[in-house]
């Protein structure tokens, strides 16, 4: 049975209610993919901002002392993209790089009315590596985070749709959202706006859908494919976006592609000579092609399917940090009475492999145990802190070599 141990216990979903005002169900039944969502400040868990996620000060560090480079910021001005050398340059002795963010050039350009777009900070800042492990835990899909700083009264992009779907959290100041519904109902990534721009330029000067303002601490849910755009109003405006990387039918239709090349009546050559802008030409091997597939789908097997879909999707998240030292220490001096749990968002499937052993399948690779350590595994993966001296094992040795081995391998971390 595959893994994925950081679901929040009993259906709860306490990262997501955060973001969104609805239950969990009512968000997936109606909202989720669908339509857009309002949640107003004191209508979330907690009602408290999002402050404690990043804050005006998190950013002046950011910028400032924390050696940011790029990609990890944007700069946007009149809905166009800077170039980097317009914020970076060389980060001084002992450190040959010519790529690092100034805080001086950004200071000048974002009073000058540009907007700044901190990239990546499910991969920067601590609080959001957190809470956007958790909310992907809730959601089963990788996140990513961003953070838009727009002068008073200064829009950074206009009216355009993203790919993925987005949860805004408005963190600072005020923001006026304009939407209109898709002109394009779900977009793959390769289907951006731009391909579009004259149809969301037309779209974009009708009446919006929804025209709102966010206040500190109010969220917003937008659906890929829906027209946005935002623009700061009396004050500066600081929003986290995060965005949803979908899995689609279509990722489910490449992989079968990929799969088919499997079968020898779809690997044939077309006929000699024939002239394939001919559509009568092409008609009668478009339709011994339509068969073959239609033959070879319905032989397709599912486990096939899974493994390249799993090869896909694993690897787009990170599981909970590791701190290496603490954890060889860890190791070192492990005790039966220590306790270790599973690392959260920590992707893995065991599976026999021949009659004495298993498989530990992870992302990017496997580990082989004797099938007498299945139980125990099951049972320090699972999710919850396990004594070590209470795993299914013979004696207490065994234990401990177990535990060990999984801290070393940066599965488990030491128990809370």
């Amino acid at each position: 049975m595959p893994g994925f141990t950081d679901e929040a216990p009993g259906g709860s979903r306490p990262a997501l209610s955060r973001a969104v005002s609805v239950e969990p169900g009512k968000f997936a039944a109606a909202y989720w993919g669908k339509a857009p969502l309002l949640s107003r400040a004191g209508e979330l868990a907690g009602a408290g901002g999002f402050t404690d996620l990043l804050s005006p000060d998190a950013v002046d560090e950011l910028l400032s002392r924390r050696g940011l480079r790029t990609p990890f910021l944007r700069v946007a001005q009149q809905g166009k993209v800077l170039p980097p050398s317009r914020f970076t340059g060389g980060g001084g002795a002992g450190a040959e790089i010519s790529d690092q963010v100034q805080d001086d050039q950004v200071m000048s350009l974002y009073a000058g009315g540009a907007t700044l777009v901190l990239q990546g900070l499910h991969r920067l800042w601590p609080p959001l590596i957190d809470y956007t492990r958790q909310l992907g835990a809730e959601l089963r899909r990788p996140l990513q985070v961003n953070a838009y700083l727009t002068p008073p009264g200064s829009q950074g992009f206009s009216t355009h749709y993203d790919t993925h779907d987005v949860f805004v959290l408005q963190v600072d100041g005020t923001k006026r959202w304009r939407l209109h519904a898709p002109v394009l109902q779900d977009p793959l990534e390769k289907q951006a706006w731009g391909g579009r721009a004259d149809e969301v330029s037309a779209t974009a000067q009708g009446e919006p859908d929804m025209d709102v303002v966010l206040a500190p601490g109010d969220a917003l849910y937008l659906p890929r494919g829906w027209l946005h755009s935002a623009e700061a109003q009396g004050t500066r405006s600081l929003h986290l976006t995060i965005g949803v990387r979908a899995l689609t039918r279509y990722a489910v239709v490449e992989e079968l592609l990929a799969l088919a090349a499997s079968d020898a009546r779809l690997r044939a050559t077309l006929p000699y000579a024939v002239d394939v802008s001919d559509p009568e030409a092409i008609e009668p091997e478009l339709t011994e092609t339509v068969e073959a597939l239609r033959d070879w789908l319905t032989s397709v097997d599912p486990a096939s399917v899974a493994a390249r879909l799993r090869a896909r999707d694993w690897p787009s998240a990170r599981p909970e940090p590791v701190s290496p030292l603490a954890q060889l220490d860890f190791a070192s001096g492990l005790q039966v009475d220590d306790h270790i749990r599973v690392r959260e968002g920590l992707r893995w499937q065991l599976e026999d492999d021949g009659p004495d052993h298993v498989s530990l399948r992870l992302v990017g690779r496997s580990m082989r145990f004797p099938g007498y350590c299945s139980a125990a595994l099951r049972l320090a993966l699972s999710g919850e802190a396990v004594r070590v001296g209470d795993l299914p094992l013979d004696d207490d040795g065994d234990r401990v070599v177990l535990g060990r081995r999984l801290l070393k391998e940066a599965l488990v971390v030491p128990g809370r």
